[in-house]
């Protein structure tokens, strides 16, 4: 209790947990998949509870964004309590991946498991990416009775995980995401247990490089050694896109130092499943190499396979790239440096026919600001300890399309999934410990939030006050 006798904050979070993990397993059951292929059903069943629990929690105004080829888009909305207070927009998806492998799972992707031996684990598809963020910014309204001390404006999208027209949809509606901060909650901490803000984003492109040399396949004992093969070709091409170290030999890439926290070693061995002896790639910081430098990956291979290969010349062979880039670096300029080395190309004399793929752009947020000192009031609040920052090589597209509807407001990246919660994987799992710490976060966040706008208000009215009687 407080001197008061009114319970802490993290008392009155504490209180909600029960019902926010029955909410969580509720929503985590419904497979919401929205990729092609997959019935709509499910994806609407998730929107509608969400909807029914915003209500619950005494949110007043409750939308849907219907835009064409993609799921609906919950945007609800609270206003501030009073004319100085600033408004907060906050960023989830109900949307999840496919579950992928049935086998490769312990226990049925949609049936929320504890986990054995893991403490207030939970298992399920999509529990912690992303639906486990979306029950914290539930339980933060809850807390205050859907009237937080700020004005809240709720945006929870349906079809992140494949990809949607509502990326562009913000900066052609301005008024509508009009904000003083965000919170994207789409990721969360480096480990459990360790607060961090995502401060970085990297951008993507695809690439995809092709060779046709022959007509058609021709004998390699009558033929090899003077027709040219185009799989070694290819093969040549690629291998100059790193050097002898694996670093990206790419001229035109940005890389910069990292500052910020990161992986051990160990841990990311672990997390990236790497064989026993086998070296990582690259020099420089872990945090370089996978957050504030670039990489390039393959991620597609035509080619003939081994267990029907022919002993024969291949005629044709073709690749599709991944490039990641640094988080400020222009997506075009990084595309186009991708592009044109490989055109350059010429092995054995021969050209590439290189196209350029989709491609969307990294990001990096301002911080020093009256949010992001909030934030890192908010976080060591929740879990006892001092934020780092750190930045991540995954990309969020909308967080550029808000960014440019509300470009003065301050981003904050951070949520209830870890970095060890196998997103995307088989046996995905949530800490029930993060999410209610998240919950508290949030809490803690848009209270001192509040309380530093208000006073920052007051100070400049006083500049103002004070250099007018002059």
């Amino acid at each position: 209790m407080d001197a008061d006798g009114s319970q802490t904050l993290e008392a009155q979070v504490d209180a909600l947990m029960e019902g926010l993990r029955a909410d969580l397993e509720r929503l985590a059951a419904i497979p919401s998949i929205a990729l092609p292929g997959y019935p709509p059903e499910p994806v609407l069943e998730a929107h509608d509870l969400l909807v029914s629990l915003l209500r619950e929690a005494g949110v007043p105004t409750i939308e849907r964004i219907d835009l064409p080829d993609t799921a609906p888009v919950i945007y609800a909305e609270i206003p501030p309590p009073h004319p100085d207070a600033p408004t907060v927009l906050l960023y989830g998806h109900y949307d999840v991946q496919p579950a992928g492998a049935r086998n490769l799972w312990l226990s049925p992707p949609f049936e929320p498991t504890p986990v054995p031996g893991v403490p207030g684990a939970l298992r399920a598809r999509g529990i912690a990416d992303d639906k486990s963020n979306v029950i914290a910014h539930l339980g933060m309204l809850r807390l205050y009775g859907g009237r937080p001390p700020v004005g809240i404006k709720l945006v929870i999208e349906g079809q992140e995980e494949y990809g949607s027209p509502f990326d562009d949809y913000p900066p052609t509606d301005p008024d509508r995401f009009a904000c003083d901060a965000m919170v994207i909650a789409d990721l969360g901490n480096l480990r459990p247990g360790t607060p961090t803000l995502t401060t970085g984003l990297r951008g993507a492109c695809e690439v995809t490089v092709e060779v046709r040399t022959l007509a058609e396949a021709r004998h390699s004992g009558e033929f090899g050694g003077a027709a040219p093969d185009a799989l070694l070709v290819l093969l040549r091409a690629l291998a100059t896109l790193h050097d002898e170290h694996g670093d990206v030999a790419v001229p035109g890439l940005r890389r910069d130092p990292w500052e910020g926290t990161t992986y051990t070693e160990e841990e990311f061995r672990d997390l990236a499943s790497v064989e026993d002896g086998m070296p990582l790639i690259g020099t420089g910081s872990l945090g370089e190499r996978l957050w504030s430098g670039p990489a390039v990956t393959v991620i597609g291979l035509d080619a003939p396979d081994v267990a029907g290969a022919a002993s024969a010349v291949v005629p044709y062979a073709r690749a599709k790239l991944n490039l990641r880039f640094h988080p400020l670096q222009d997506a075009r300029e990084a595309r186009k440096a991708l592009v044109e080395h490989l055109r350059a190309q010429r092995p054995f004399g021969i050209p590439l026919t290189v196209t350029a793929g989709d491609t969307g752009p990294g990001f990096e947020a301002r911080t020093g600001g009256p949010a992001y000192r909030a934030a890192l009031t908010a976080l060591e609040e929740a879990w006892g300890t001092q934020a780092s920052y750190v930045a991540t090589g995954g990309s969020i597209p909308l967080v550029n399309g808000l960014a440019r509807a509300a470009p003065d407001a301050e981003v904050l990246l951070f949520g209830a999934q870890d970095s060890m919660c196998n997103l995307h994987a088989p046996n995905e799992r949530v800490l029930l410990s993060e999410v209610r710490n998240t919950v508290v976060a949030l809490a803690a966040f848009v209270r001192e939030y509040a309380a530093d706008f208000g006073a920052a208000r007051s100070a400049a009215a006083a500049r103002d006050s004070s250099g007018g009687a002059r």
